[in-house]
């Protein structure tokens, strides 16, 4: 914590291991002298530019309870739940913090029609938090729901609007349920076409 936040962050480091001062200064040796050894740890920090990528996961990051300490406890983090909630209330009929906090009647988040908005929330307002702490991305990326949430923090779409996208594709989805599968195959496009060309209609 105190490498992270309160030290400067040189771009040259080390680690020296040891149990006792005789190996302590064997270790500070070692490193004043620029030998290698298994007790002297040594590395170069790492994106010295100051630039972030936020990555937005889809849907099977979600666990029971996630996101609940931070409400309790994160004012910033609870305004934009509260802001992703009012956002997704035309949309839905079930309240995103009762679902967080399992209260009885809320729907479950074995739905996909909960457990995609719940994730943009929830993904959204910790990206919020990130920022409001001074962590502002260069990049955003995401995969299904994520992409909704990285758009929204990229200000490509409002959060109305994210909000929108990210709960009517879920209720979609659910519709579509069991009519169709899903698969990868790596190949290039030309050669999967040729394939399906034996199915018209794919």
């Amino acid at each position: 914590w105190s490498l992270a936040t309160g030290r400067t962050h040189f771009d040259h480091r080390a680690v020296i291991l040891g149990t006792d001062h005789a190996d302590m200064m064997a270790g500070l040796a070692a490193l004043a002298d620029g030998h290698d050894t298994p007790t002297v740890i040594r590395g170069v920090r790492a994106g010295s530019d100051g630039r972030a990528v936020f990555v937005f996961p889809g849907q099977g990051s979600q666990w029971a309870g996630m996101a609940l300490d931070l409400l309790d406890t994160t004012p910033i983090f609870r305004e934009h739940i509260e802001a992703c909630e009012r956002a997704l209330a035309p949309h839905t009929d079930w309240r995103l913090t009762d679902t967080l906090r399992g209260l009885p009647g809320a729907p479950s988040m074995d739905r996909v029609d909960v457990v995609q908005p719940v994730l943009f929330a929830v993904m959204v307002s910790l990206a919020r938090l990130w920022q409001a702490h001074g962590i502002e991305p260069s990049a955003v990326i995401g995969h299904s729901q994520g992409e909704i949430a990285a758009a929204h923090i990229a200000g490509a779409l409002t959060l109305e609007e994210a909000a929108r996208i990210a709960a009517l594709r879920s209720q979609a989805i659910t519709r579509i349920t069991g009519k169709g599968g899903m698969g990868h195959v790596a190949l290039p496009q030309d050669q999967v076409s040729d394939r399906l060309s034996a199915w018209p209609g794919l």
